[in-house]
């Protein structure tokens, strides 16, 4: 029977909270229940295991992440669409490190094609388009941009830029003017 007052949207939640706290990884049922103080099982009419709460984080934090960027980009084109939806992601990963991790979590492919990751991509791939890339470019350009927001977020979480000037502000500006000029004189394709 399930506690009164414990819901899987509010199990979730916690268990988004808790990946900030200590790490996506770190995650499981038993410490969610801790957190809680219940038992164990009093989580399983609300998830299956660990694996499934995990699953259930990702879902959350590709909703919540679609629909901060969604709201940035509304009514923007060109380097400003680019640089706001830059921006979610990488406020998002300083605020929220363990969804941030949770967001990139491999998902089998029906429970991703089911996912808010597809909004996100269909955002990433308007955004592309004021840049006028045809196919396999636009592919190669929406990679290009998640390497670089992830792992420039990455290497900012971890303090990576800490220790040396310029501020890591400025090179983050850097960063998105130096990919707008890119994605507006995207190379040719090499011919055979």
């Amino acid at each position: 029977m399930a506690r009164v007052g414990l819901t899987t949207e509010r199990l979730i939640r916690a268990g988004a909270d808790l990946a900030d706290e200590v790490g996506f990884d770190q995650v499981t049922v038993s410490e969610l229940a801790r957190r809680f103080d219940v038992k164990v099982a009093s989580l399983y009419s609300h998830v299956k295991n660990s694996q499934d709460l995990k699953t259930r984080i990702a879902l959350f934090a590709l909703e919540e992440l679609a629909d901060l960027s969604a709201d940035a980009v509304a009514g923007r084109a060109g380097k400003d669409a680019l640089t706001a939806f830059a921006n979610v992601y990488r406020d998002y990963a300083h605020e929220y490190p363990g969804r941030a991790a949770a967001a990139r979590m491999r998902l089998d492919p029906e429970t991703a094609a089911a996912s808010a990751g597809v909004r996100h991509a269909r955002m990433t791939r308007a955004i592309l388009r004021g840049y006028d890339l045809a196919e396999p470019d636009e592919t190669h350009a929406v990679r290009l941009l998640g390497s670089v927001f992830h792992g420039y977020a990455s290497l900012e979480g971890a303090g990576g830029f800490s220790h040396s000037a310029p501020d890591s502000e400025e090179s983050w500006a850097r960063v998105l003017d130096a990919l707008d000029t890119l994605l507006r004189n995207w190379p040719a394709r090499p011919t055979s």
